[in-house]
């Protein structure tokens, strides 16, 4: 994967997830219509307050590993083969427990079937691929 596309990817993966947080904002004030109703958006594993903070927290955070990545420098740079590896295998463990999550509330509240918790599990895969993305290594352009 090309560095300039890794890039892109890593920035995109933020975008998404900063617009989940921020689509949930705008359903949890407007009631908006044109966005899947507040139920939709958040599961209640977590009180919401809670959840809103680890939410911003976590976004400042992949600014901050993306900006180190980008310019392949700093504290959250991902340079070793033994940090991609570990990456890569939270990542998997992360879609597996997703898809875990997924199964067992369709199995246990089959009134949500099957798109009634479609959105969390969703941004969970994204956040999944951006460790992913992390975990690849950057190859030149031939």
């Amino acid at each position: 994967m090309s560095p300039l596309l890794r890039t892109v990817l890593l920035w995109l993966c933020t975008l998404l997830f900063v617009s989940r947080v921020f689509g949930q904002i705008l359903v949890g004030i407007y009631s908006l219509r044109v966005l899947p109703p507040w139920n939709e958006w958040h599961s209640g594993l977590l009180p919401y307050p809670w959840l809103l903070l680890s939410q911003l927290l976590l976004m400042m955070f992949m600014a901050v590993v993306n900006v180190d990545n980008v310019r392949e420098a700093g504290r959250f740079h991902v340079a070793t083969k033994t940090a991609q590896q570990r990456l890569r295998r939270f990542a998997a463990a992360y879609v597996l427990f997703m898809i875990l999550r997924y199964v067992a509330e369709m199995i246990f509240h089959p009134e949500r079937r099957w798109l009634g918790v479609i959105i969390p599990v969703i941004f969970h895969l994204i956040l999944a691929a951006w460790c992913a993305l992390l975990a690849s290594k950057p190859t030149a352009a031939v």
